[in-house]
């Protein structure tokens, strides 16, 4: 085989229909204190969990397939932070300028899957890099939001509530997130990282209404199928 193997990024999309060329996905772990202690994790003593899903993990759809081979999907609510420059070891207050928008995400994860591969020892990515398992919000350019410490965080299923916090209560701020990823790799633009949940994930189950949402931005609405 000769020549060069070219594909395209996945792409989303802000409100004005602007265009984003997806590189990289990063998550974080215990990043709310009452999350990390329904994990059964004390958020005292414990620094990032930093994890990674393929770039077509991040959909933009109204419907997400439930995946094969799991009995177990659970919801998880959390920022986005696009990204339209990135570096290596860039401090928290240079992080800024760097955003292109923030979307409200959900992180879907095959728990009985994750669970299974922690009590064998064994890495879990299948339970959270599975096909469409990072639905995205439209995103909102950086100029016309900042995450403030009072700012409001939930999802909701069937209109039922099971998530409901405030971004102030994330132990590392987005600033602080990228500072520590950055120390660890090199980011880029076209990087998307959420950055964690807070408490009360649970279940998701076929047929299930999915309403997530962060104050000042569009929400996320989907149906399981």
């Amino acid at each position: 085989m000769s020549g060069n193997l070219t594909w395209p990024a996945p792409e989303v999309s802000n409100l004005s229909g602007e265009t984003f060329a997806v590189r990289h996905v990063w998550c974080v772990g215990r990043n709310y204190a009452e999350h990390a202690r329904e994990m059964g994790v004390d958020p005292e003593k414990s620094s990032p969990l930093f994890f990674a899903k393929p770039a077509q993990c991040l959909i933009q759809t109204t419907d997400v397939d439930y995946p094969q081979q799991t009995e177990s999907l659970h919801h998880e609510v959390e920022l986005a932070v696009l990204l339209s420059a990135g570096g290596r070891d860039v401090p928290a207050e240079e992080w800024g300028e760097r955003i292109w928008g923030y979307a409200t995400a959900v992180d879907l994860t095959r728990r009985d899957v994750q669970a299974a591969s922690k009590a064998a020892g064994q890495p879990w990515e299948l339970s959270k890099g599975f096909d469409q398992s990072a639905p995205l919000g439209p995103v909102t350019p950086a100029e016309e939001f900042a995450p403030e410490s009072g700012t409001a965080i939930e999802l909701r299923v069937n209109d039922e509530q099971r998530q409901a916090g405030a971004l102030g209560q994330m132990i590392w701020s987005v600033g602080e997130l990228l500072a520590r990823l950055s120390a660890e790799v090199t980011l880029n633009a076209g990087d998307v990282v959420l950055t964690g949940t807070p408490a009360g994930v649970g279940p998701i189950e076929r047929g299930d209404r999915v309403d997530a949402s962060i104050q000042g931005l569009a929400p996320l609405l989907f149906t399981v199928r």
